[in-house]
């Protein structure tokens, strides 16, 4: 891709990332502050996992600031969100030392949008990828960001979900997700009738109404970052956000439920108004 440019790929979490940048790209719309270095910094790696048996690559945007974990739509790749310009959406964060973004593969592909896979496999993948995050996403961000860091989550579309679930299961270690035109219930990937424990603890549908630990729940209860934003306009299902926001509300989970108007499509140009929006809130607070 023109003006990006990339280094080798790192064999090991414990290596560096190496030095790379990006660009000037536009910052039409934003309020811009003096900055020393006009250029935001793009760094990538890969490396294999052995939780999920494949190479799994990983971009990281910006020198410092709070980190930001970003789950792609449907079955894309770890690059989405820099080629649909959501990246450049949040720029100014990035450049200011506000905001570190990382972006992720998924394995939509072989999990929830494989018609031909078993759903018992379609949920091992899911529960496979949550210890891909935990055990290998998580500690590579705290290497660069601090021991103690708790990375917001946030995604569009099927990545919202993936955002939302990484949050929920593990809030001690994440501080909150930014949730955009989501469905929380993956019971519409599975064969009808399919249940067993991967299900349930991947399906945010199911388990959150059944929360009553005294670990989880308290934690939750405190939550300060949970932002569920959806439109209401074409090909969005705003039905799904309130069904979510019922739950939290029904468990005393403070969050915040925002539904955009009904010229608001399922579609790039508003994720990457909400994005933004959104994570000046998150900075001002």
């Amino acid at each position: 891709m023109e003006g990006f440019h990339l280094r080798r790929r790192t064999d090991s979490l414990n290596l560096k990332f190496q030095n790379g940048y990006l660009g000037p790209l536009s910052t039409s719309g934003l309020s811009i502050r003096p900055v020393t270095d006009i250029f935001m910094r793009r760094d990538t790696t890969s490396w294999y996992s052995h939780n999920l048996n494949m190479d799994m690559p990983l971009v990281a945007y910006g020198h410092a600031g709070y980190p930001l974990l970003m789950f792609p739509t449907a079955a894309a790749d770890y690059l989405e969100y820099e080629r649909f310009y959501l990246v450049d959406s949040i720029k100014w964060f990035i450049e200011n030392g506000l905001i570190r973004a990382y972006s992720i593969n998924s394995v939509n592909k072989y999990s929830l949008l494989n018609r031909e896979s078993h759903p018992a496999w379609k949920v091992e993948m899911l529960q496979r990828y949550d210890r891909y995050i935990m055990d290998e996403v998580l500690p590579l961000i705290r290497n660069e960001c601090g021991q103690d860091a708790r990375p917001l989550t946030t995604g569009a579309s099927l990545g919202a979900f993936l955002a939302a679930n990484t949050y929920f299961k593990h809030s001690d270690n994440f501080r909150g997700t930014i949730a955009m035109s989501g469905s929380y219930d993956i019971y519409n990937y599975l064969d009808k009738g399919y249940y067993d424990d991967n299900v349930y603890f991947n399906n945010p549908a199911m388990y959150l109404p059944k929360l009553n630990d005294d670990y989880h729940l308290p934690r939750l209860r405190q939550a300060d970052s949970i932002v569920i934003v959806t439109g209401q306009g074409n090909y969005e299902a705003p039905d799904r956000s309130r069904e979510l926001s019922g739950i939290l509300h029904s468990k005393g989970i403070p969050h915040l439920l925002e539904l955009w108007g009904h010229d608001v499509s399922h579609d790039w140009p508003w994720w990457r108004k909400m994005l933004p929006h959104y994570l000046g809130r998150f900075c001002q607070s």
